[in-house]
């Protein structure tokens, strides 16, 4: 794993835990700190700010890059465009109802990263590097179960990368755009079949206004309310979670499996 990876997740961790020697998270960071009584409690509270405000600042680029939160707040977006209410439900409430669906999708993952790599680390029985591997594994896992090959062999196409053998192989700075890729086409099929009932919708209206000769009335004030009736009666809502957090795939690929298309790389 590249020395970014390994500053980013230091950050994370110094952020989170609370009993975690100074000392040693500086010398993971390439930053060399001394014992000098008050002086030091100075370096290490200053340190402490700044860990705060770089996980502050990167944390958005974390939720989007290596979660399911892409995926559903796209489809989310595209259902409400679908229905044509515009700025209703607004990006406030989209937004907080796609980061609770994210924080329920990706628990089990984030559960085996605490337990795996961050609280052996808390407690001293694993080093730093141990550490940050055991916690890269589960969202790897994740990563990788969600990644189309052909995505994932377009990355290392682009990037003149060697092919790997095994999935252990990949390398993460290949795995995370291939998975965003991956989200994207995902969520635009998802949102296509959201699509269909409501264009239909909009297709019925305009053809009787224009049979009856009502050109002057826009569809869309009688199809709206259509749609949002059709919505409400199939309880909509339910269905959208239901279909968005069983779209991700649990099961692990084996490497027999998981291949890479030849004419690809």
């Amino acid at each position: 794993m590249s020395r970014m990876y390994r500053i980013l997740f230091a950050i994370a961790l110094g952020l989170c835990a609370s009993n975690v020697d100074a000392a040693g998270l500086g010398t993971a960071l390439g930053l060399n700190i001394t014992s000098a009584g008050a002086g030091n409690e100075e370096v290490v509270s200053g340190i402490k700010i700044l860990l705060g405000l770089t996980v502050l600042s990167i944390a958005p680029a974390i939720l989007i890059m290596m979660t399911s939160f892409t995926r559903i707040i796209i489809v989310l977006s595209l259902l409400r465009h679908a229905m044509g209410t515009q700025e209703t439900p607004p990006n406030t409430v989209l937004l907080s109802l796609a980061l609770f669906l994210t924080a329920f999708n990706m628990m089990p993952t984030m559960q085996k990263a605490n337990e795996q790599g961050f609280q052996p680390f808390v407690q001293g029985s694993i080093g730093f590097e141990v550490a940050i591997d055991r916690m890269m594994l589960p969202l790897r896992g994740f990563m990788i179960r969600q990644t189309r090959e052909e995505d994932l062999a377009l990355m290392i196409e682009v990037a003149h990368g060697k092919r790997p053998k095994t999935m252990d192989d990949v390398s993460s700075v290949h795995l995370i755009p291939a998975f965003m890729l991956s989200e994207l086409k995902t969520a635009f099929q998802i949102g296509f079949v959201i699509f269909l009932p409501f264009l239909l919708i909009d297709i019925l209206v305009a053809s009787i206004l224009m049979s009856m000769g009502m050109l002057m009335v826009p569809p869309l004030m009688i199809s709206l309310p259509l749609k949002i009736l059709m919505f409400v009666l199939i309880d909509g809502w339910s269905l959208i979670v239901k279909a968005l957090l069983g779209s991700f795939h649990e099961k692990v690929r084996s490497d027999a499996l998981w291949k890479l298309p030849d004419h690809t790389i």
